[in-house]
């Protein structure tokens, strides 16, 4: 079987020991004798796993006891909606930094009153903008960010601090850093880009902010049910959370977030390096303080290069290089279980691609 070079950027590649893993236990879970999507969420086999995979996160993110960890589907859509019906009361504040952000702020605006703290939309999301730019209006429910913006190759590099509650959707790098959990009140991830297949939304979420939870809602849009019900009020995505389980512990394996971090700062320089070296072929879209170690976003001279870039990078099984749709241009998602030899491989391809041109 051959494996290409995965560059997609969600659903994405995961890492190749644990799919192995995951195809050998398939037909057999914890010696039970059925699959993972065939036993019981009410058995004691799947509440032992779960119960694993909250303590995982907690040792790898240095999760604090008044924190809860639940499980969530509707992706980060949902999660859009959710934290604006539960929390939005009086105004809540966004830093505006990608279509994610601004789709969040749609979502909420259902419930109440929104507003940018910061943005940079005016200038097509290429940058973090700089906290002394932040402008809070007096009430302010929270203040929501996304970490890290595949479409346009933005990341945080350091989180702000702010006097009001902070949410964060760390769809995008989620487990791809050390994060100090007590900066923020409530984190949310998809798991789809670093951590598992689509299905499952992990969410970190402060207890005290659980107390603040918009009374009346109906019960699957209240975090409080799922925190109450351990994420068992109903059927949850059963297999997702196993491979959860199964990359967590394969995170542990490779030296945990700080290991890891210094394994995708080293893969993303190989491909800016590229860029920046260039001497203009490539244009990368962040800037250059903003620059995400996840999406790496570029484009080529015209439109048709660029085509005919992605289309070459695809016989050499490159794939997953195209830009998003509502950007253009070129894009590799690097996530923790892009391997340095496919970043090597995609950096070597851009060098030839420039001098044959």
């Amino acid at each position: 079987m051959a494996r290409v070079f995965n560059f997609n950027a969600g659903p994405s590649a995961m890492p190749l020991p644990v799919l192995q893993q995951v195809q050998a236990e398939f037909l057999d879970f914890d010696h039970t004798g059925m699959s993972i999507v065939e036993i019981s969420h009410r058995s004691a086999a799947y509440q032992k796993m779960q119960d694993d995979t909250v303590a995982v996160l907690r040792r790898l993110m240095q999760i604090p006891d008044d924190y809860h960890v639940i499980f969530m589907q509707g992706g980060g859509s949902m999660q859009f909606l959710m934290h604006g019906a539960n929390f939005l009361k009086h105004r809540g504040g966004y830093l505006n930094t990608g279509i994610w952000s601004d789709k969040a702020m749609k979502a909420a605006s259902y419930y109440g009153e929104v507003y940018e703290v910061a943005s940079s939309k005016a200038d097509h999301f290429s940058y973090i903008p700089k906290e002394d730019t932040f402008m809070v209006k007096p009430d302010t429910d929270y203040i929501y960010m996304t970490s890290n913006n595949t479409v346009h190759g933005t990341q945080w590099q350091t989180f702000p601090h702010v006097d009001v509650p902070l949410f964060c959707d760390m769809s995008s790098d989620f487990l791809s850093r050390p994060v100090v959990v007590t900066n923020f009140d409530f984190i949310y991830a998809g798991v789809q880009k670093n951590v598992g297949p689509a299905g499952v939304v992990v969410g970190i979420i402060k207890d005290s902010l659980l107390k603040h939870v918009r009374e009346g809602l109906p019960d699957m849009l209240s975090y409080r049910t799922f925190a109450d019900h351990d994420s068992t009020y109903n059927t949850p995505p059963v297999f997702c959370i196993y491979f959860v389980n199964r990359v967590a512990h394969w995170l542990e394996e490779q030296g945990g977030l700080t290991a890891i971090e210094a394994r995708n700062a080293k893969k993303a320089a190989l491909l800016y390096d590229c860029i920046d070296g260039s001497d203009g072929f490539y244009r990368g879209h962040a800037a250059k303080d903003s620059r995400s170690v996840m999406n790496v976003t570029f484009n080529l001279p015209t439109p048709e290069l660029e085509a005919k870039f992605v289309a070459e990078a695809t016989a050499r099984d490159l794939i997953g290089i195209k830009g998003h749709r509502s950007l253009g241009g070129c894009r590799a998602s690097i996530y923790n279980a892009v391997t340095e030899e496919a970043c090597q491989a995609l950096a070597d391809f851009m060098n030839e691609f420039k001098k044959k041109q």
